[in-house]
């Protein structure tokens, strides 16, 4: 079975990482979970394989985790393990959902600020990526969705480039049908 990163950010979505997690856990897979602050405000931590009632870092993985002790004047030795490295040697595929707006703009436009989009910019092309844009139906329809979304499928080597002119859903087809490594599964319209 695979090991399966899920990276979670900060949309209303996010409560369901519970759901997801178990349900990529029950099918054999092993699980890691990385999640952005703002993700945190809709999930709790704790809740996941927790250790005397409190999160466990074997499992989920915060920015915390990933620069320890930095408010308290820690800093970086060399020779000291990079967390963003290791979950990536760590992960066969990396599947983030929900993916808000917002971090899908920084991926779109390589600003790694957090461990999620660290552990994006450091990513094997070559393995797998699962996107789940979950965001408000005028955000996903906006052109700069678009726009990120073809930047994107252009740095994983699709060989058919979404137009301008199409919607974010006919983008996504064409994105999915041209792109072998990444997938991207639109958000449910309401």
């Amino acid at each position: 079975m695979a090991n399966v990163l899920l990276g979670v950010t900060g949309s209303v979505a996010a409560g369901k990482t519970r759901e997801i997690f178990d349900g990529i856990e029950s099918s054999g897979h092993r699980v890691r979970i990385v999640a952005t602050e703002a993700a945190t405000y809709f999930f709790d931590p704790n809740s996941i394989h927790p250790i005397d009632g409190r999160r466990n870092p074997a499992v989920v993985t915060l920015d915390d985790d990933e620069w320890p002790g930095r408010l308290e004047g820690a800093k970086y030795r060399r020779g000291d393990a990079v967390l963003h490295i290791e979950l990536r040697r760590w992960a066969d595929l990396f599947l983030i959902a929900p993916l808000d707006a917002n971090t899908l703009a920084k991926f779109a436009h390589g600003i790694c600020d957090n461990c999620l989009t660290c552990i994006w910019r450091a990513w094997d092309p070559s393995k797998p990526i699962i996107l789940a844009p979950a965001m408000n139906t005028l955000m996903w329809q906006h052109p700069t969705t678009r726009r990120q979304l073809r930047w994107l499928a252009e740095d994983f080597a699709a060989a058919d480039i979404p137009p301008r002119t199409l919607d974010s859903d006919e983008c996504v087809a064409r994105i999915n049908s041209s792109a072998p490594r990444l997938r991207i599964i639109p958000p449910v319209e309401k």
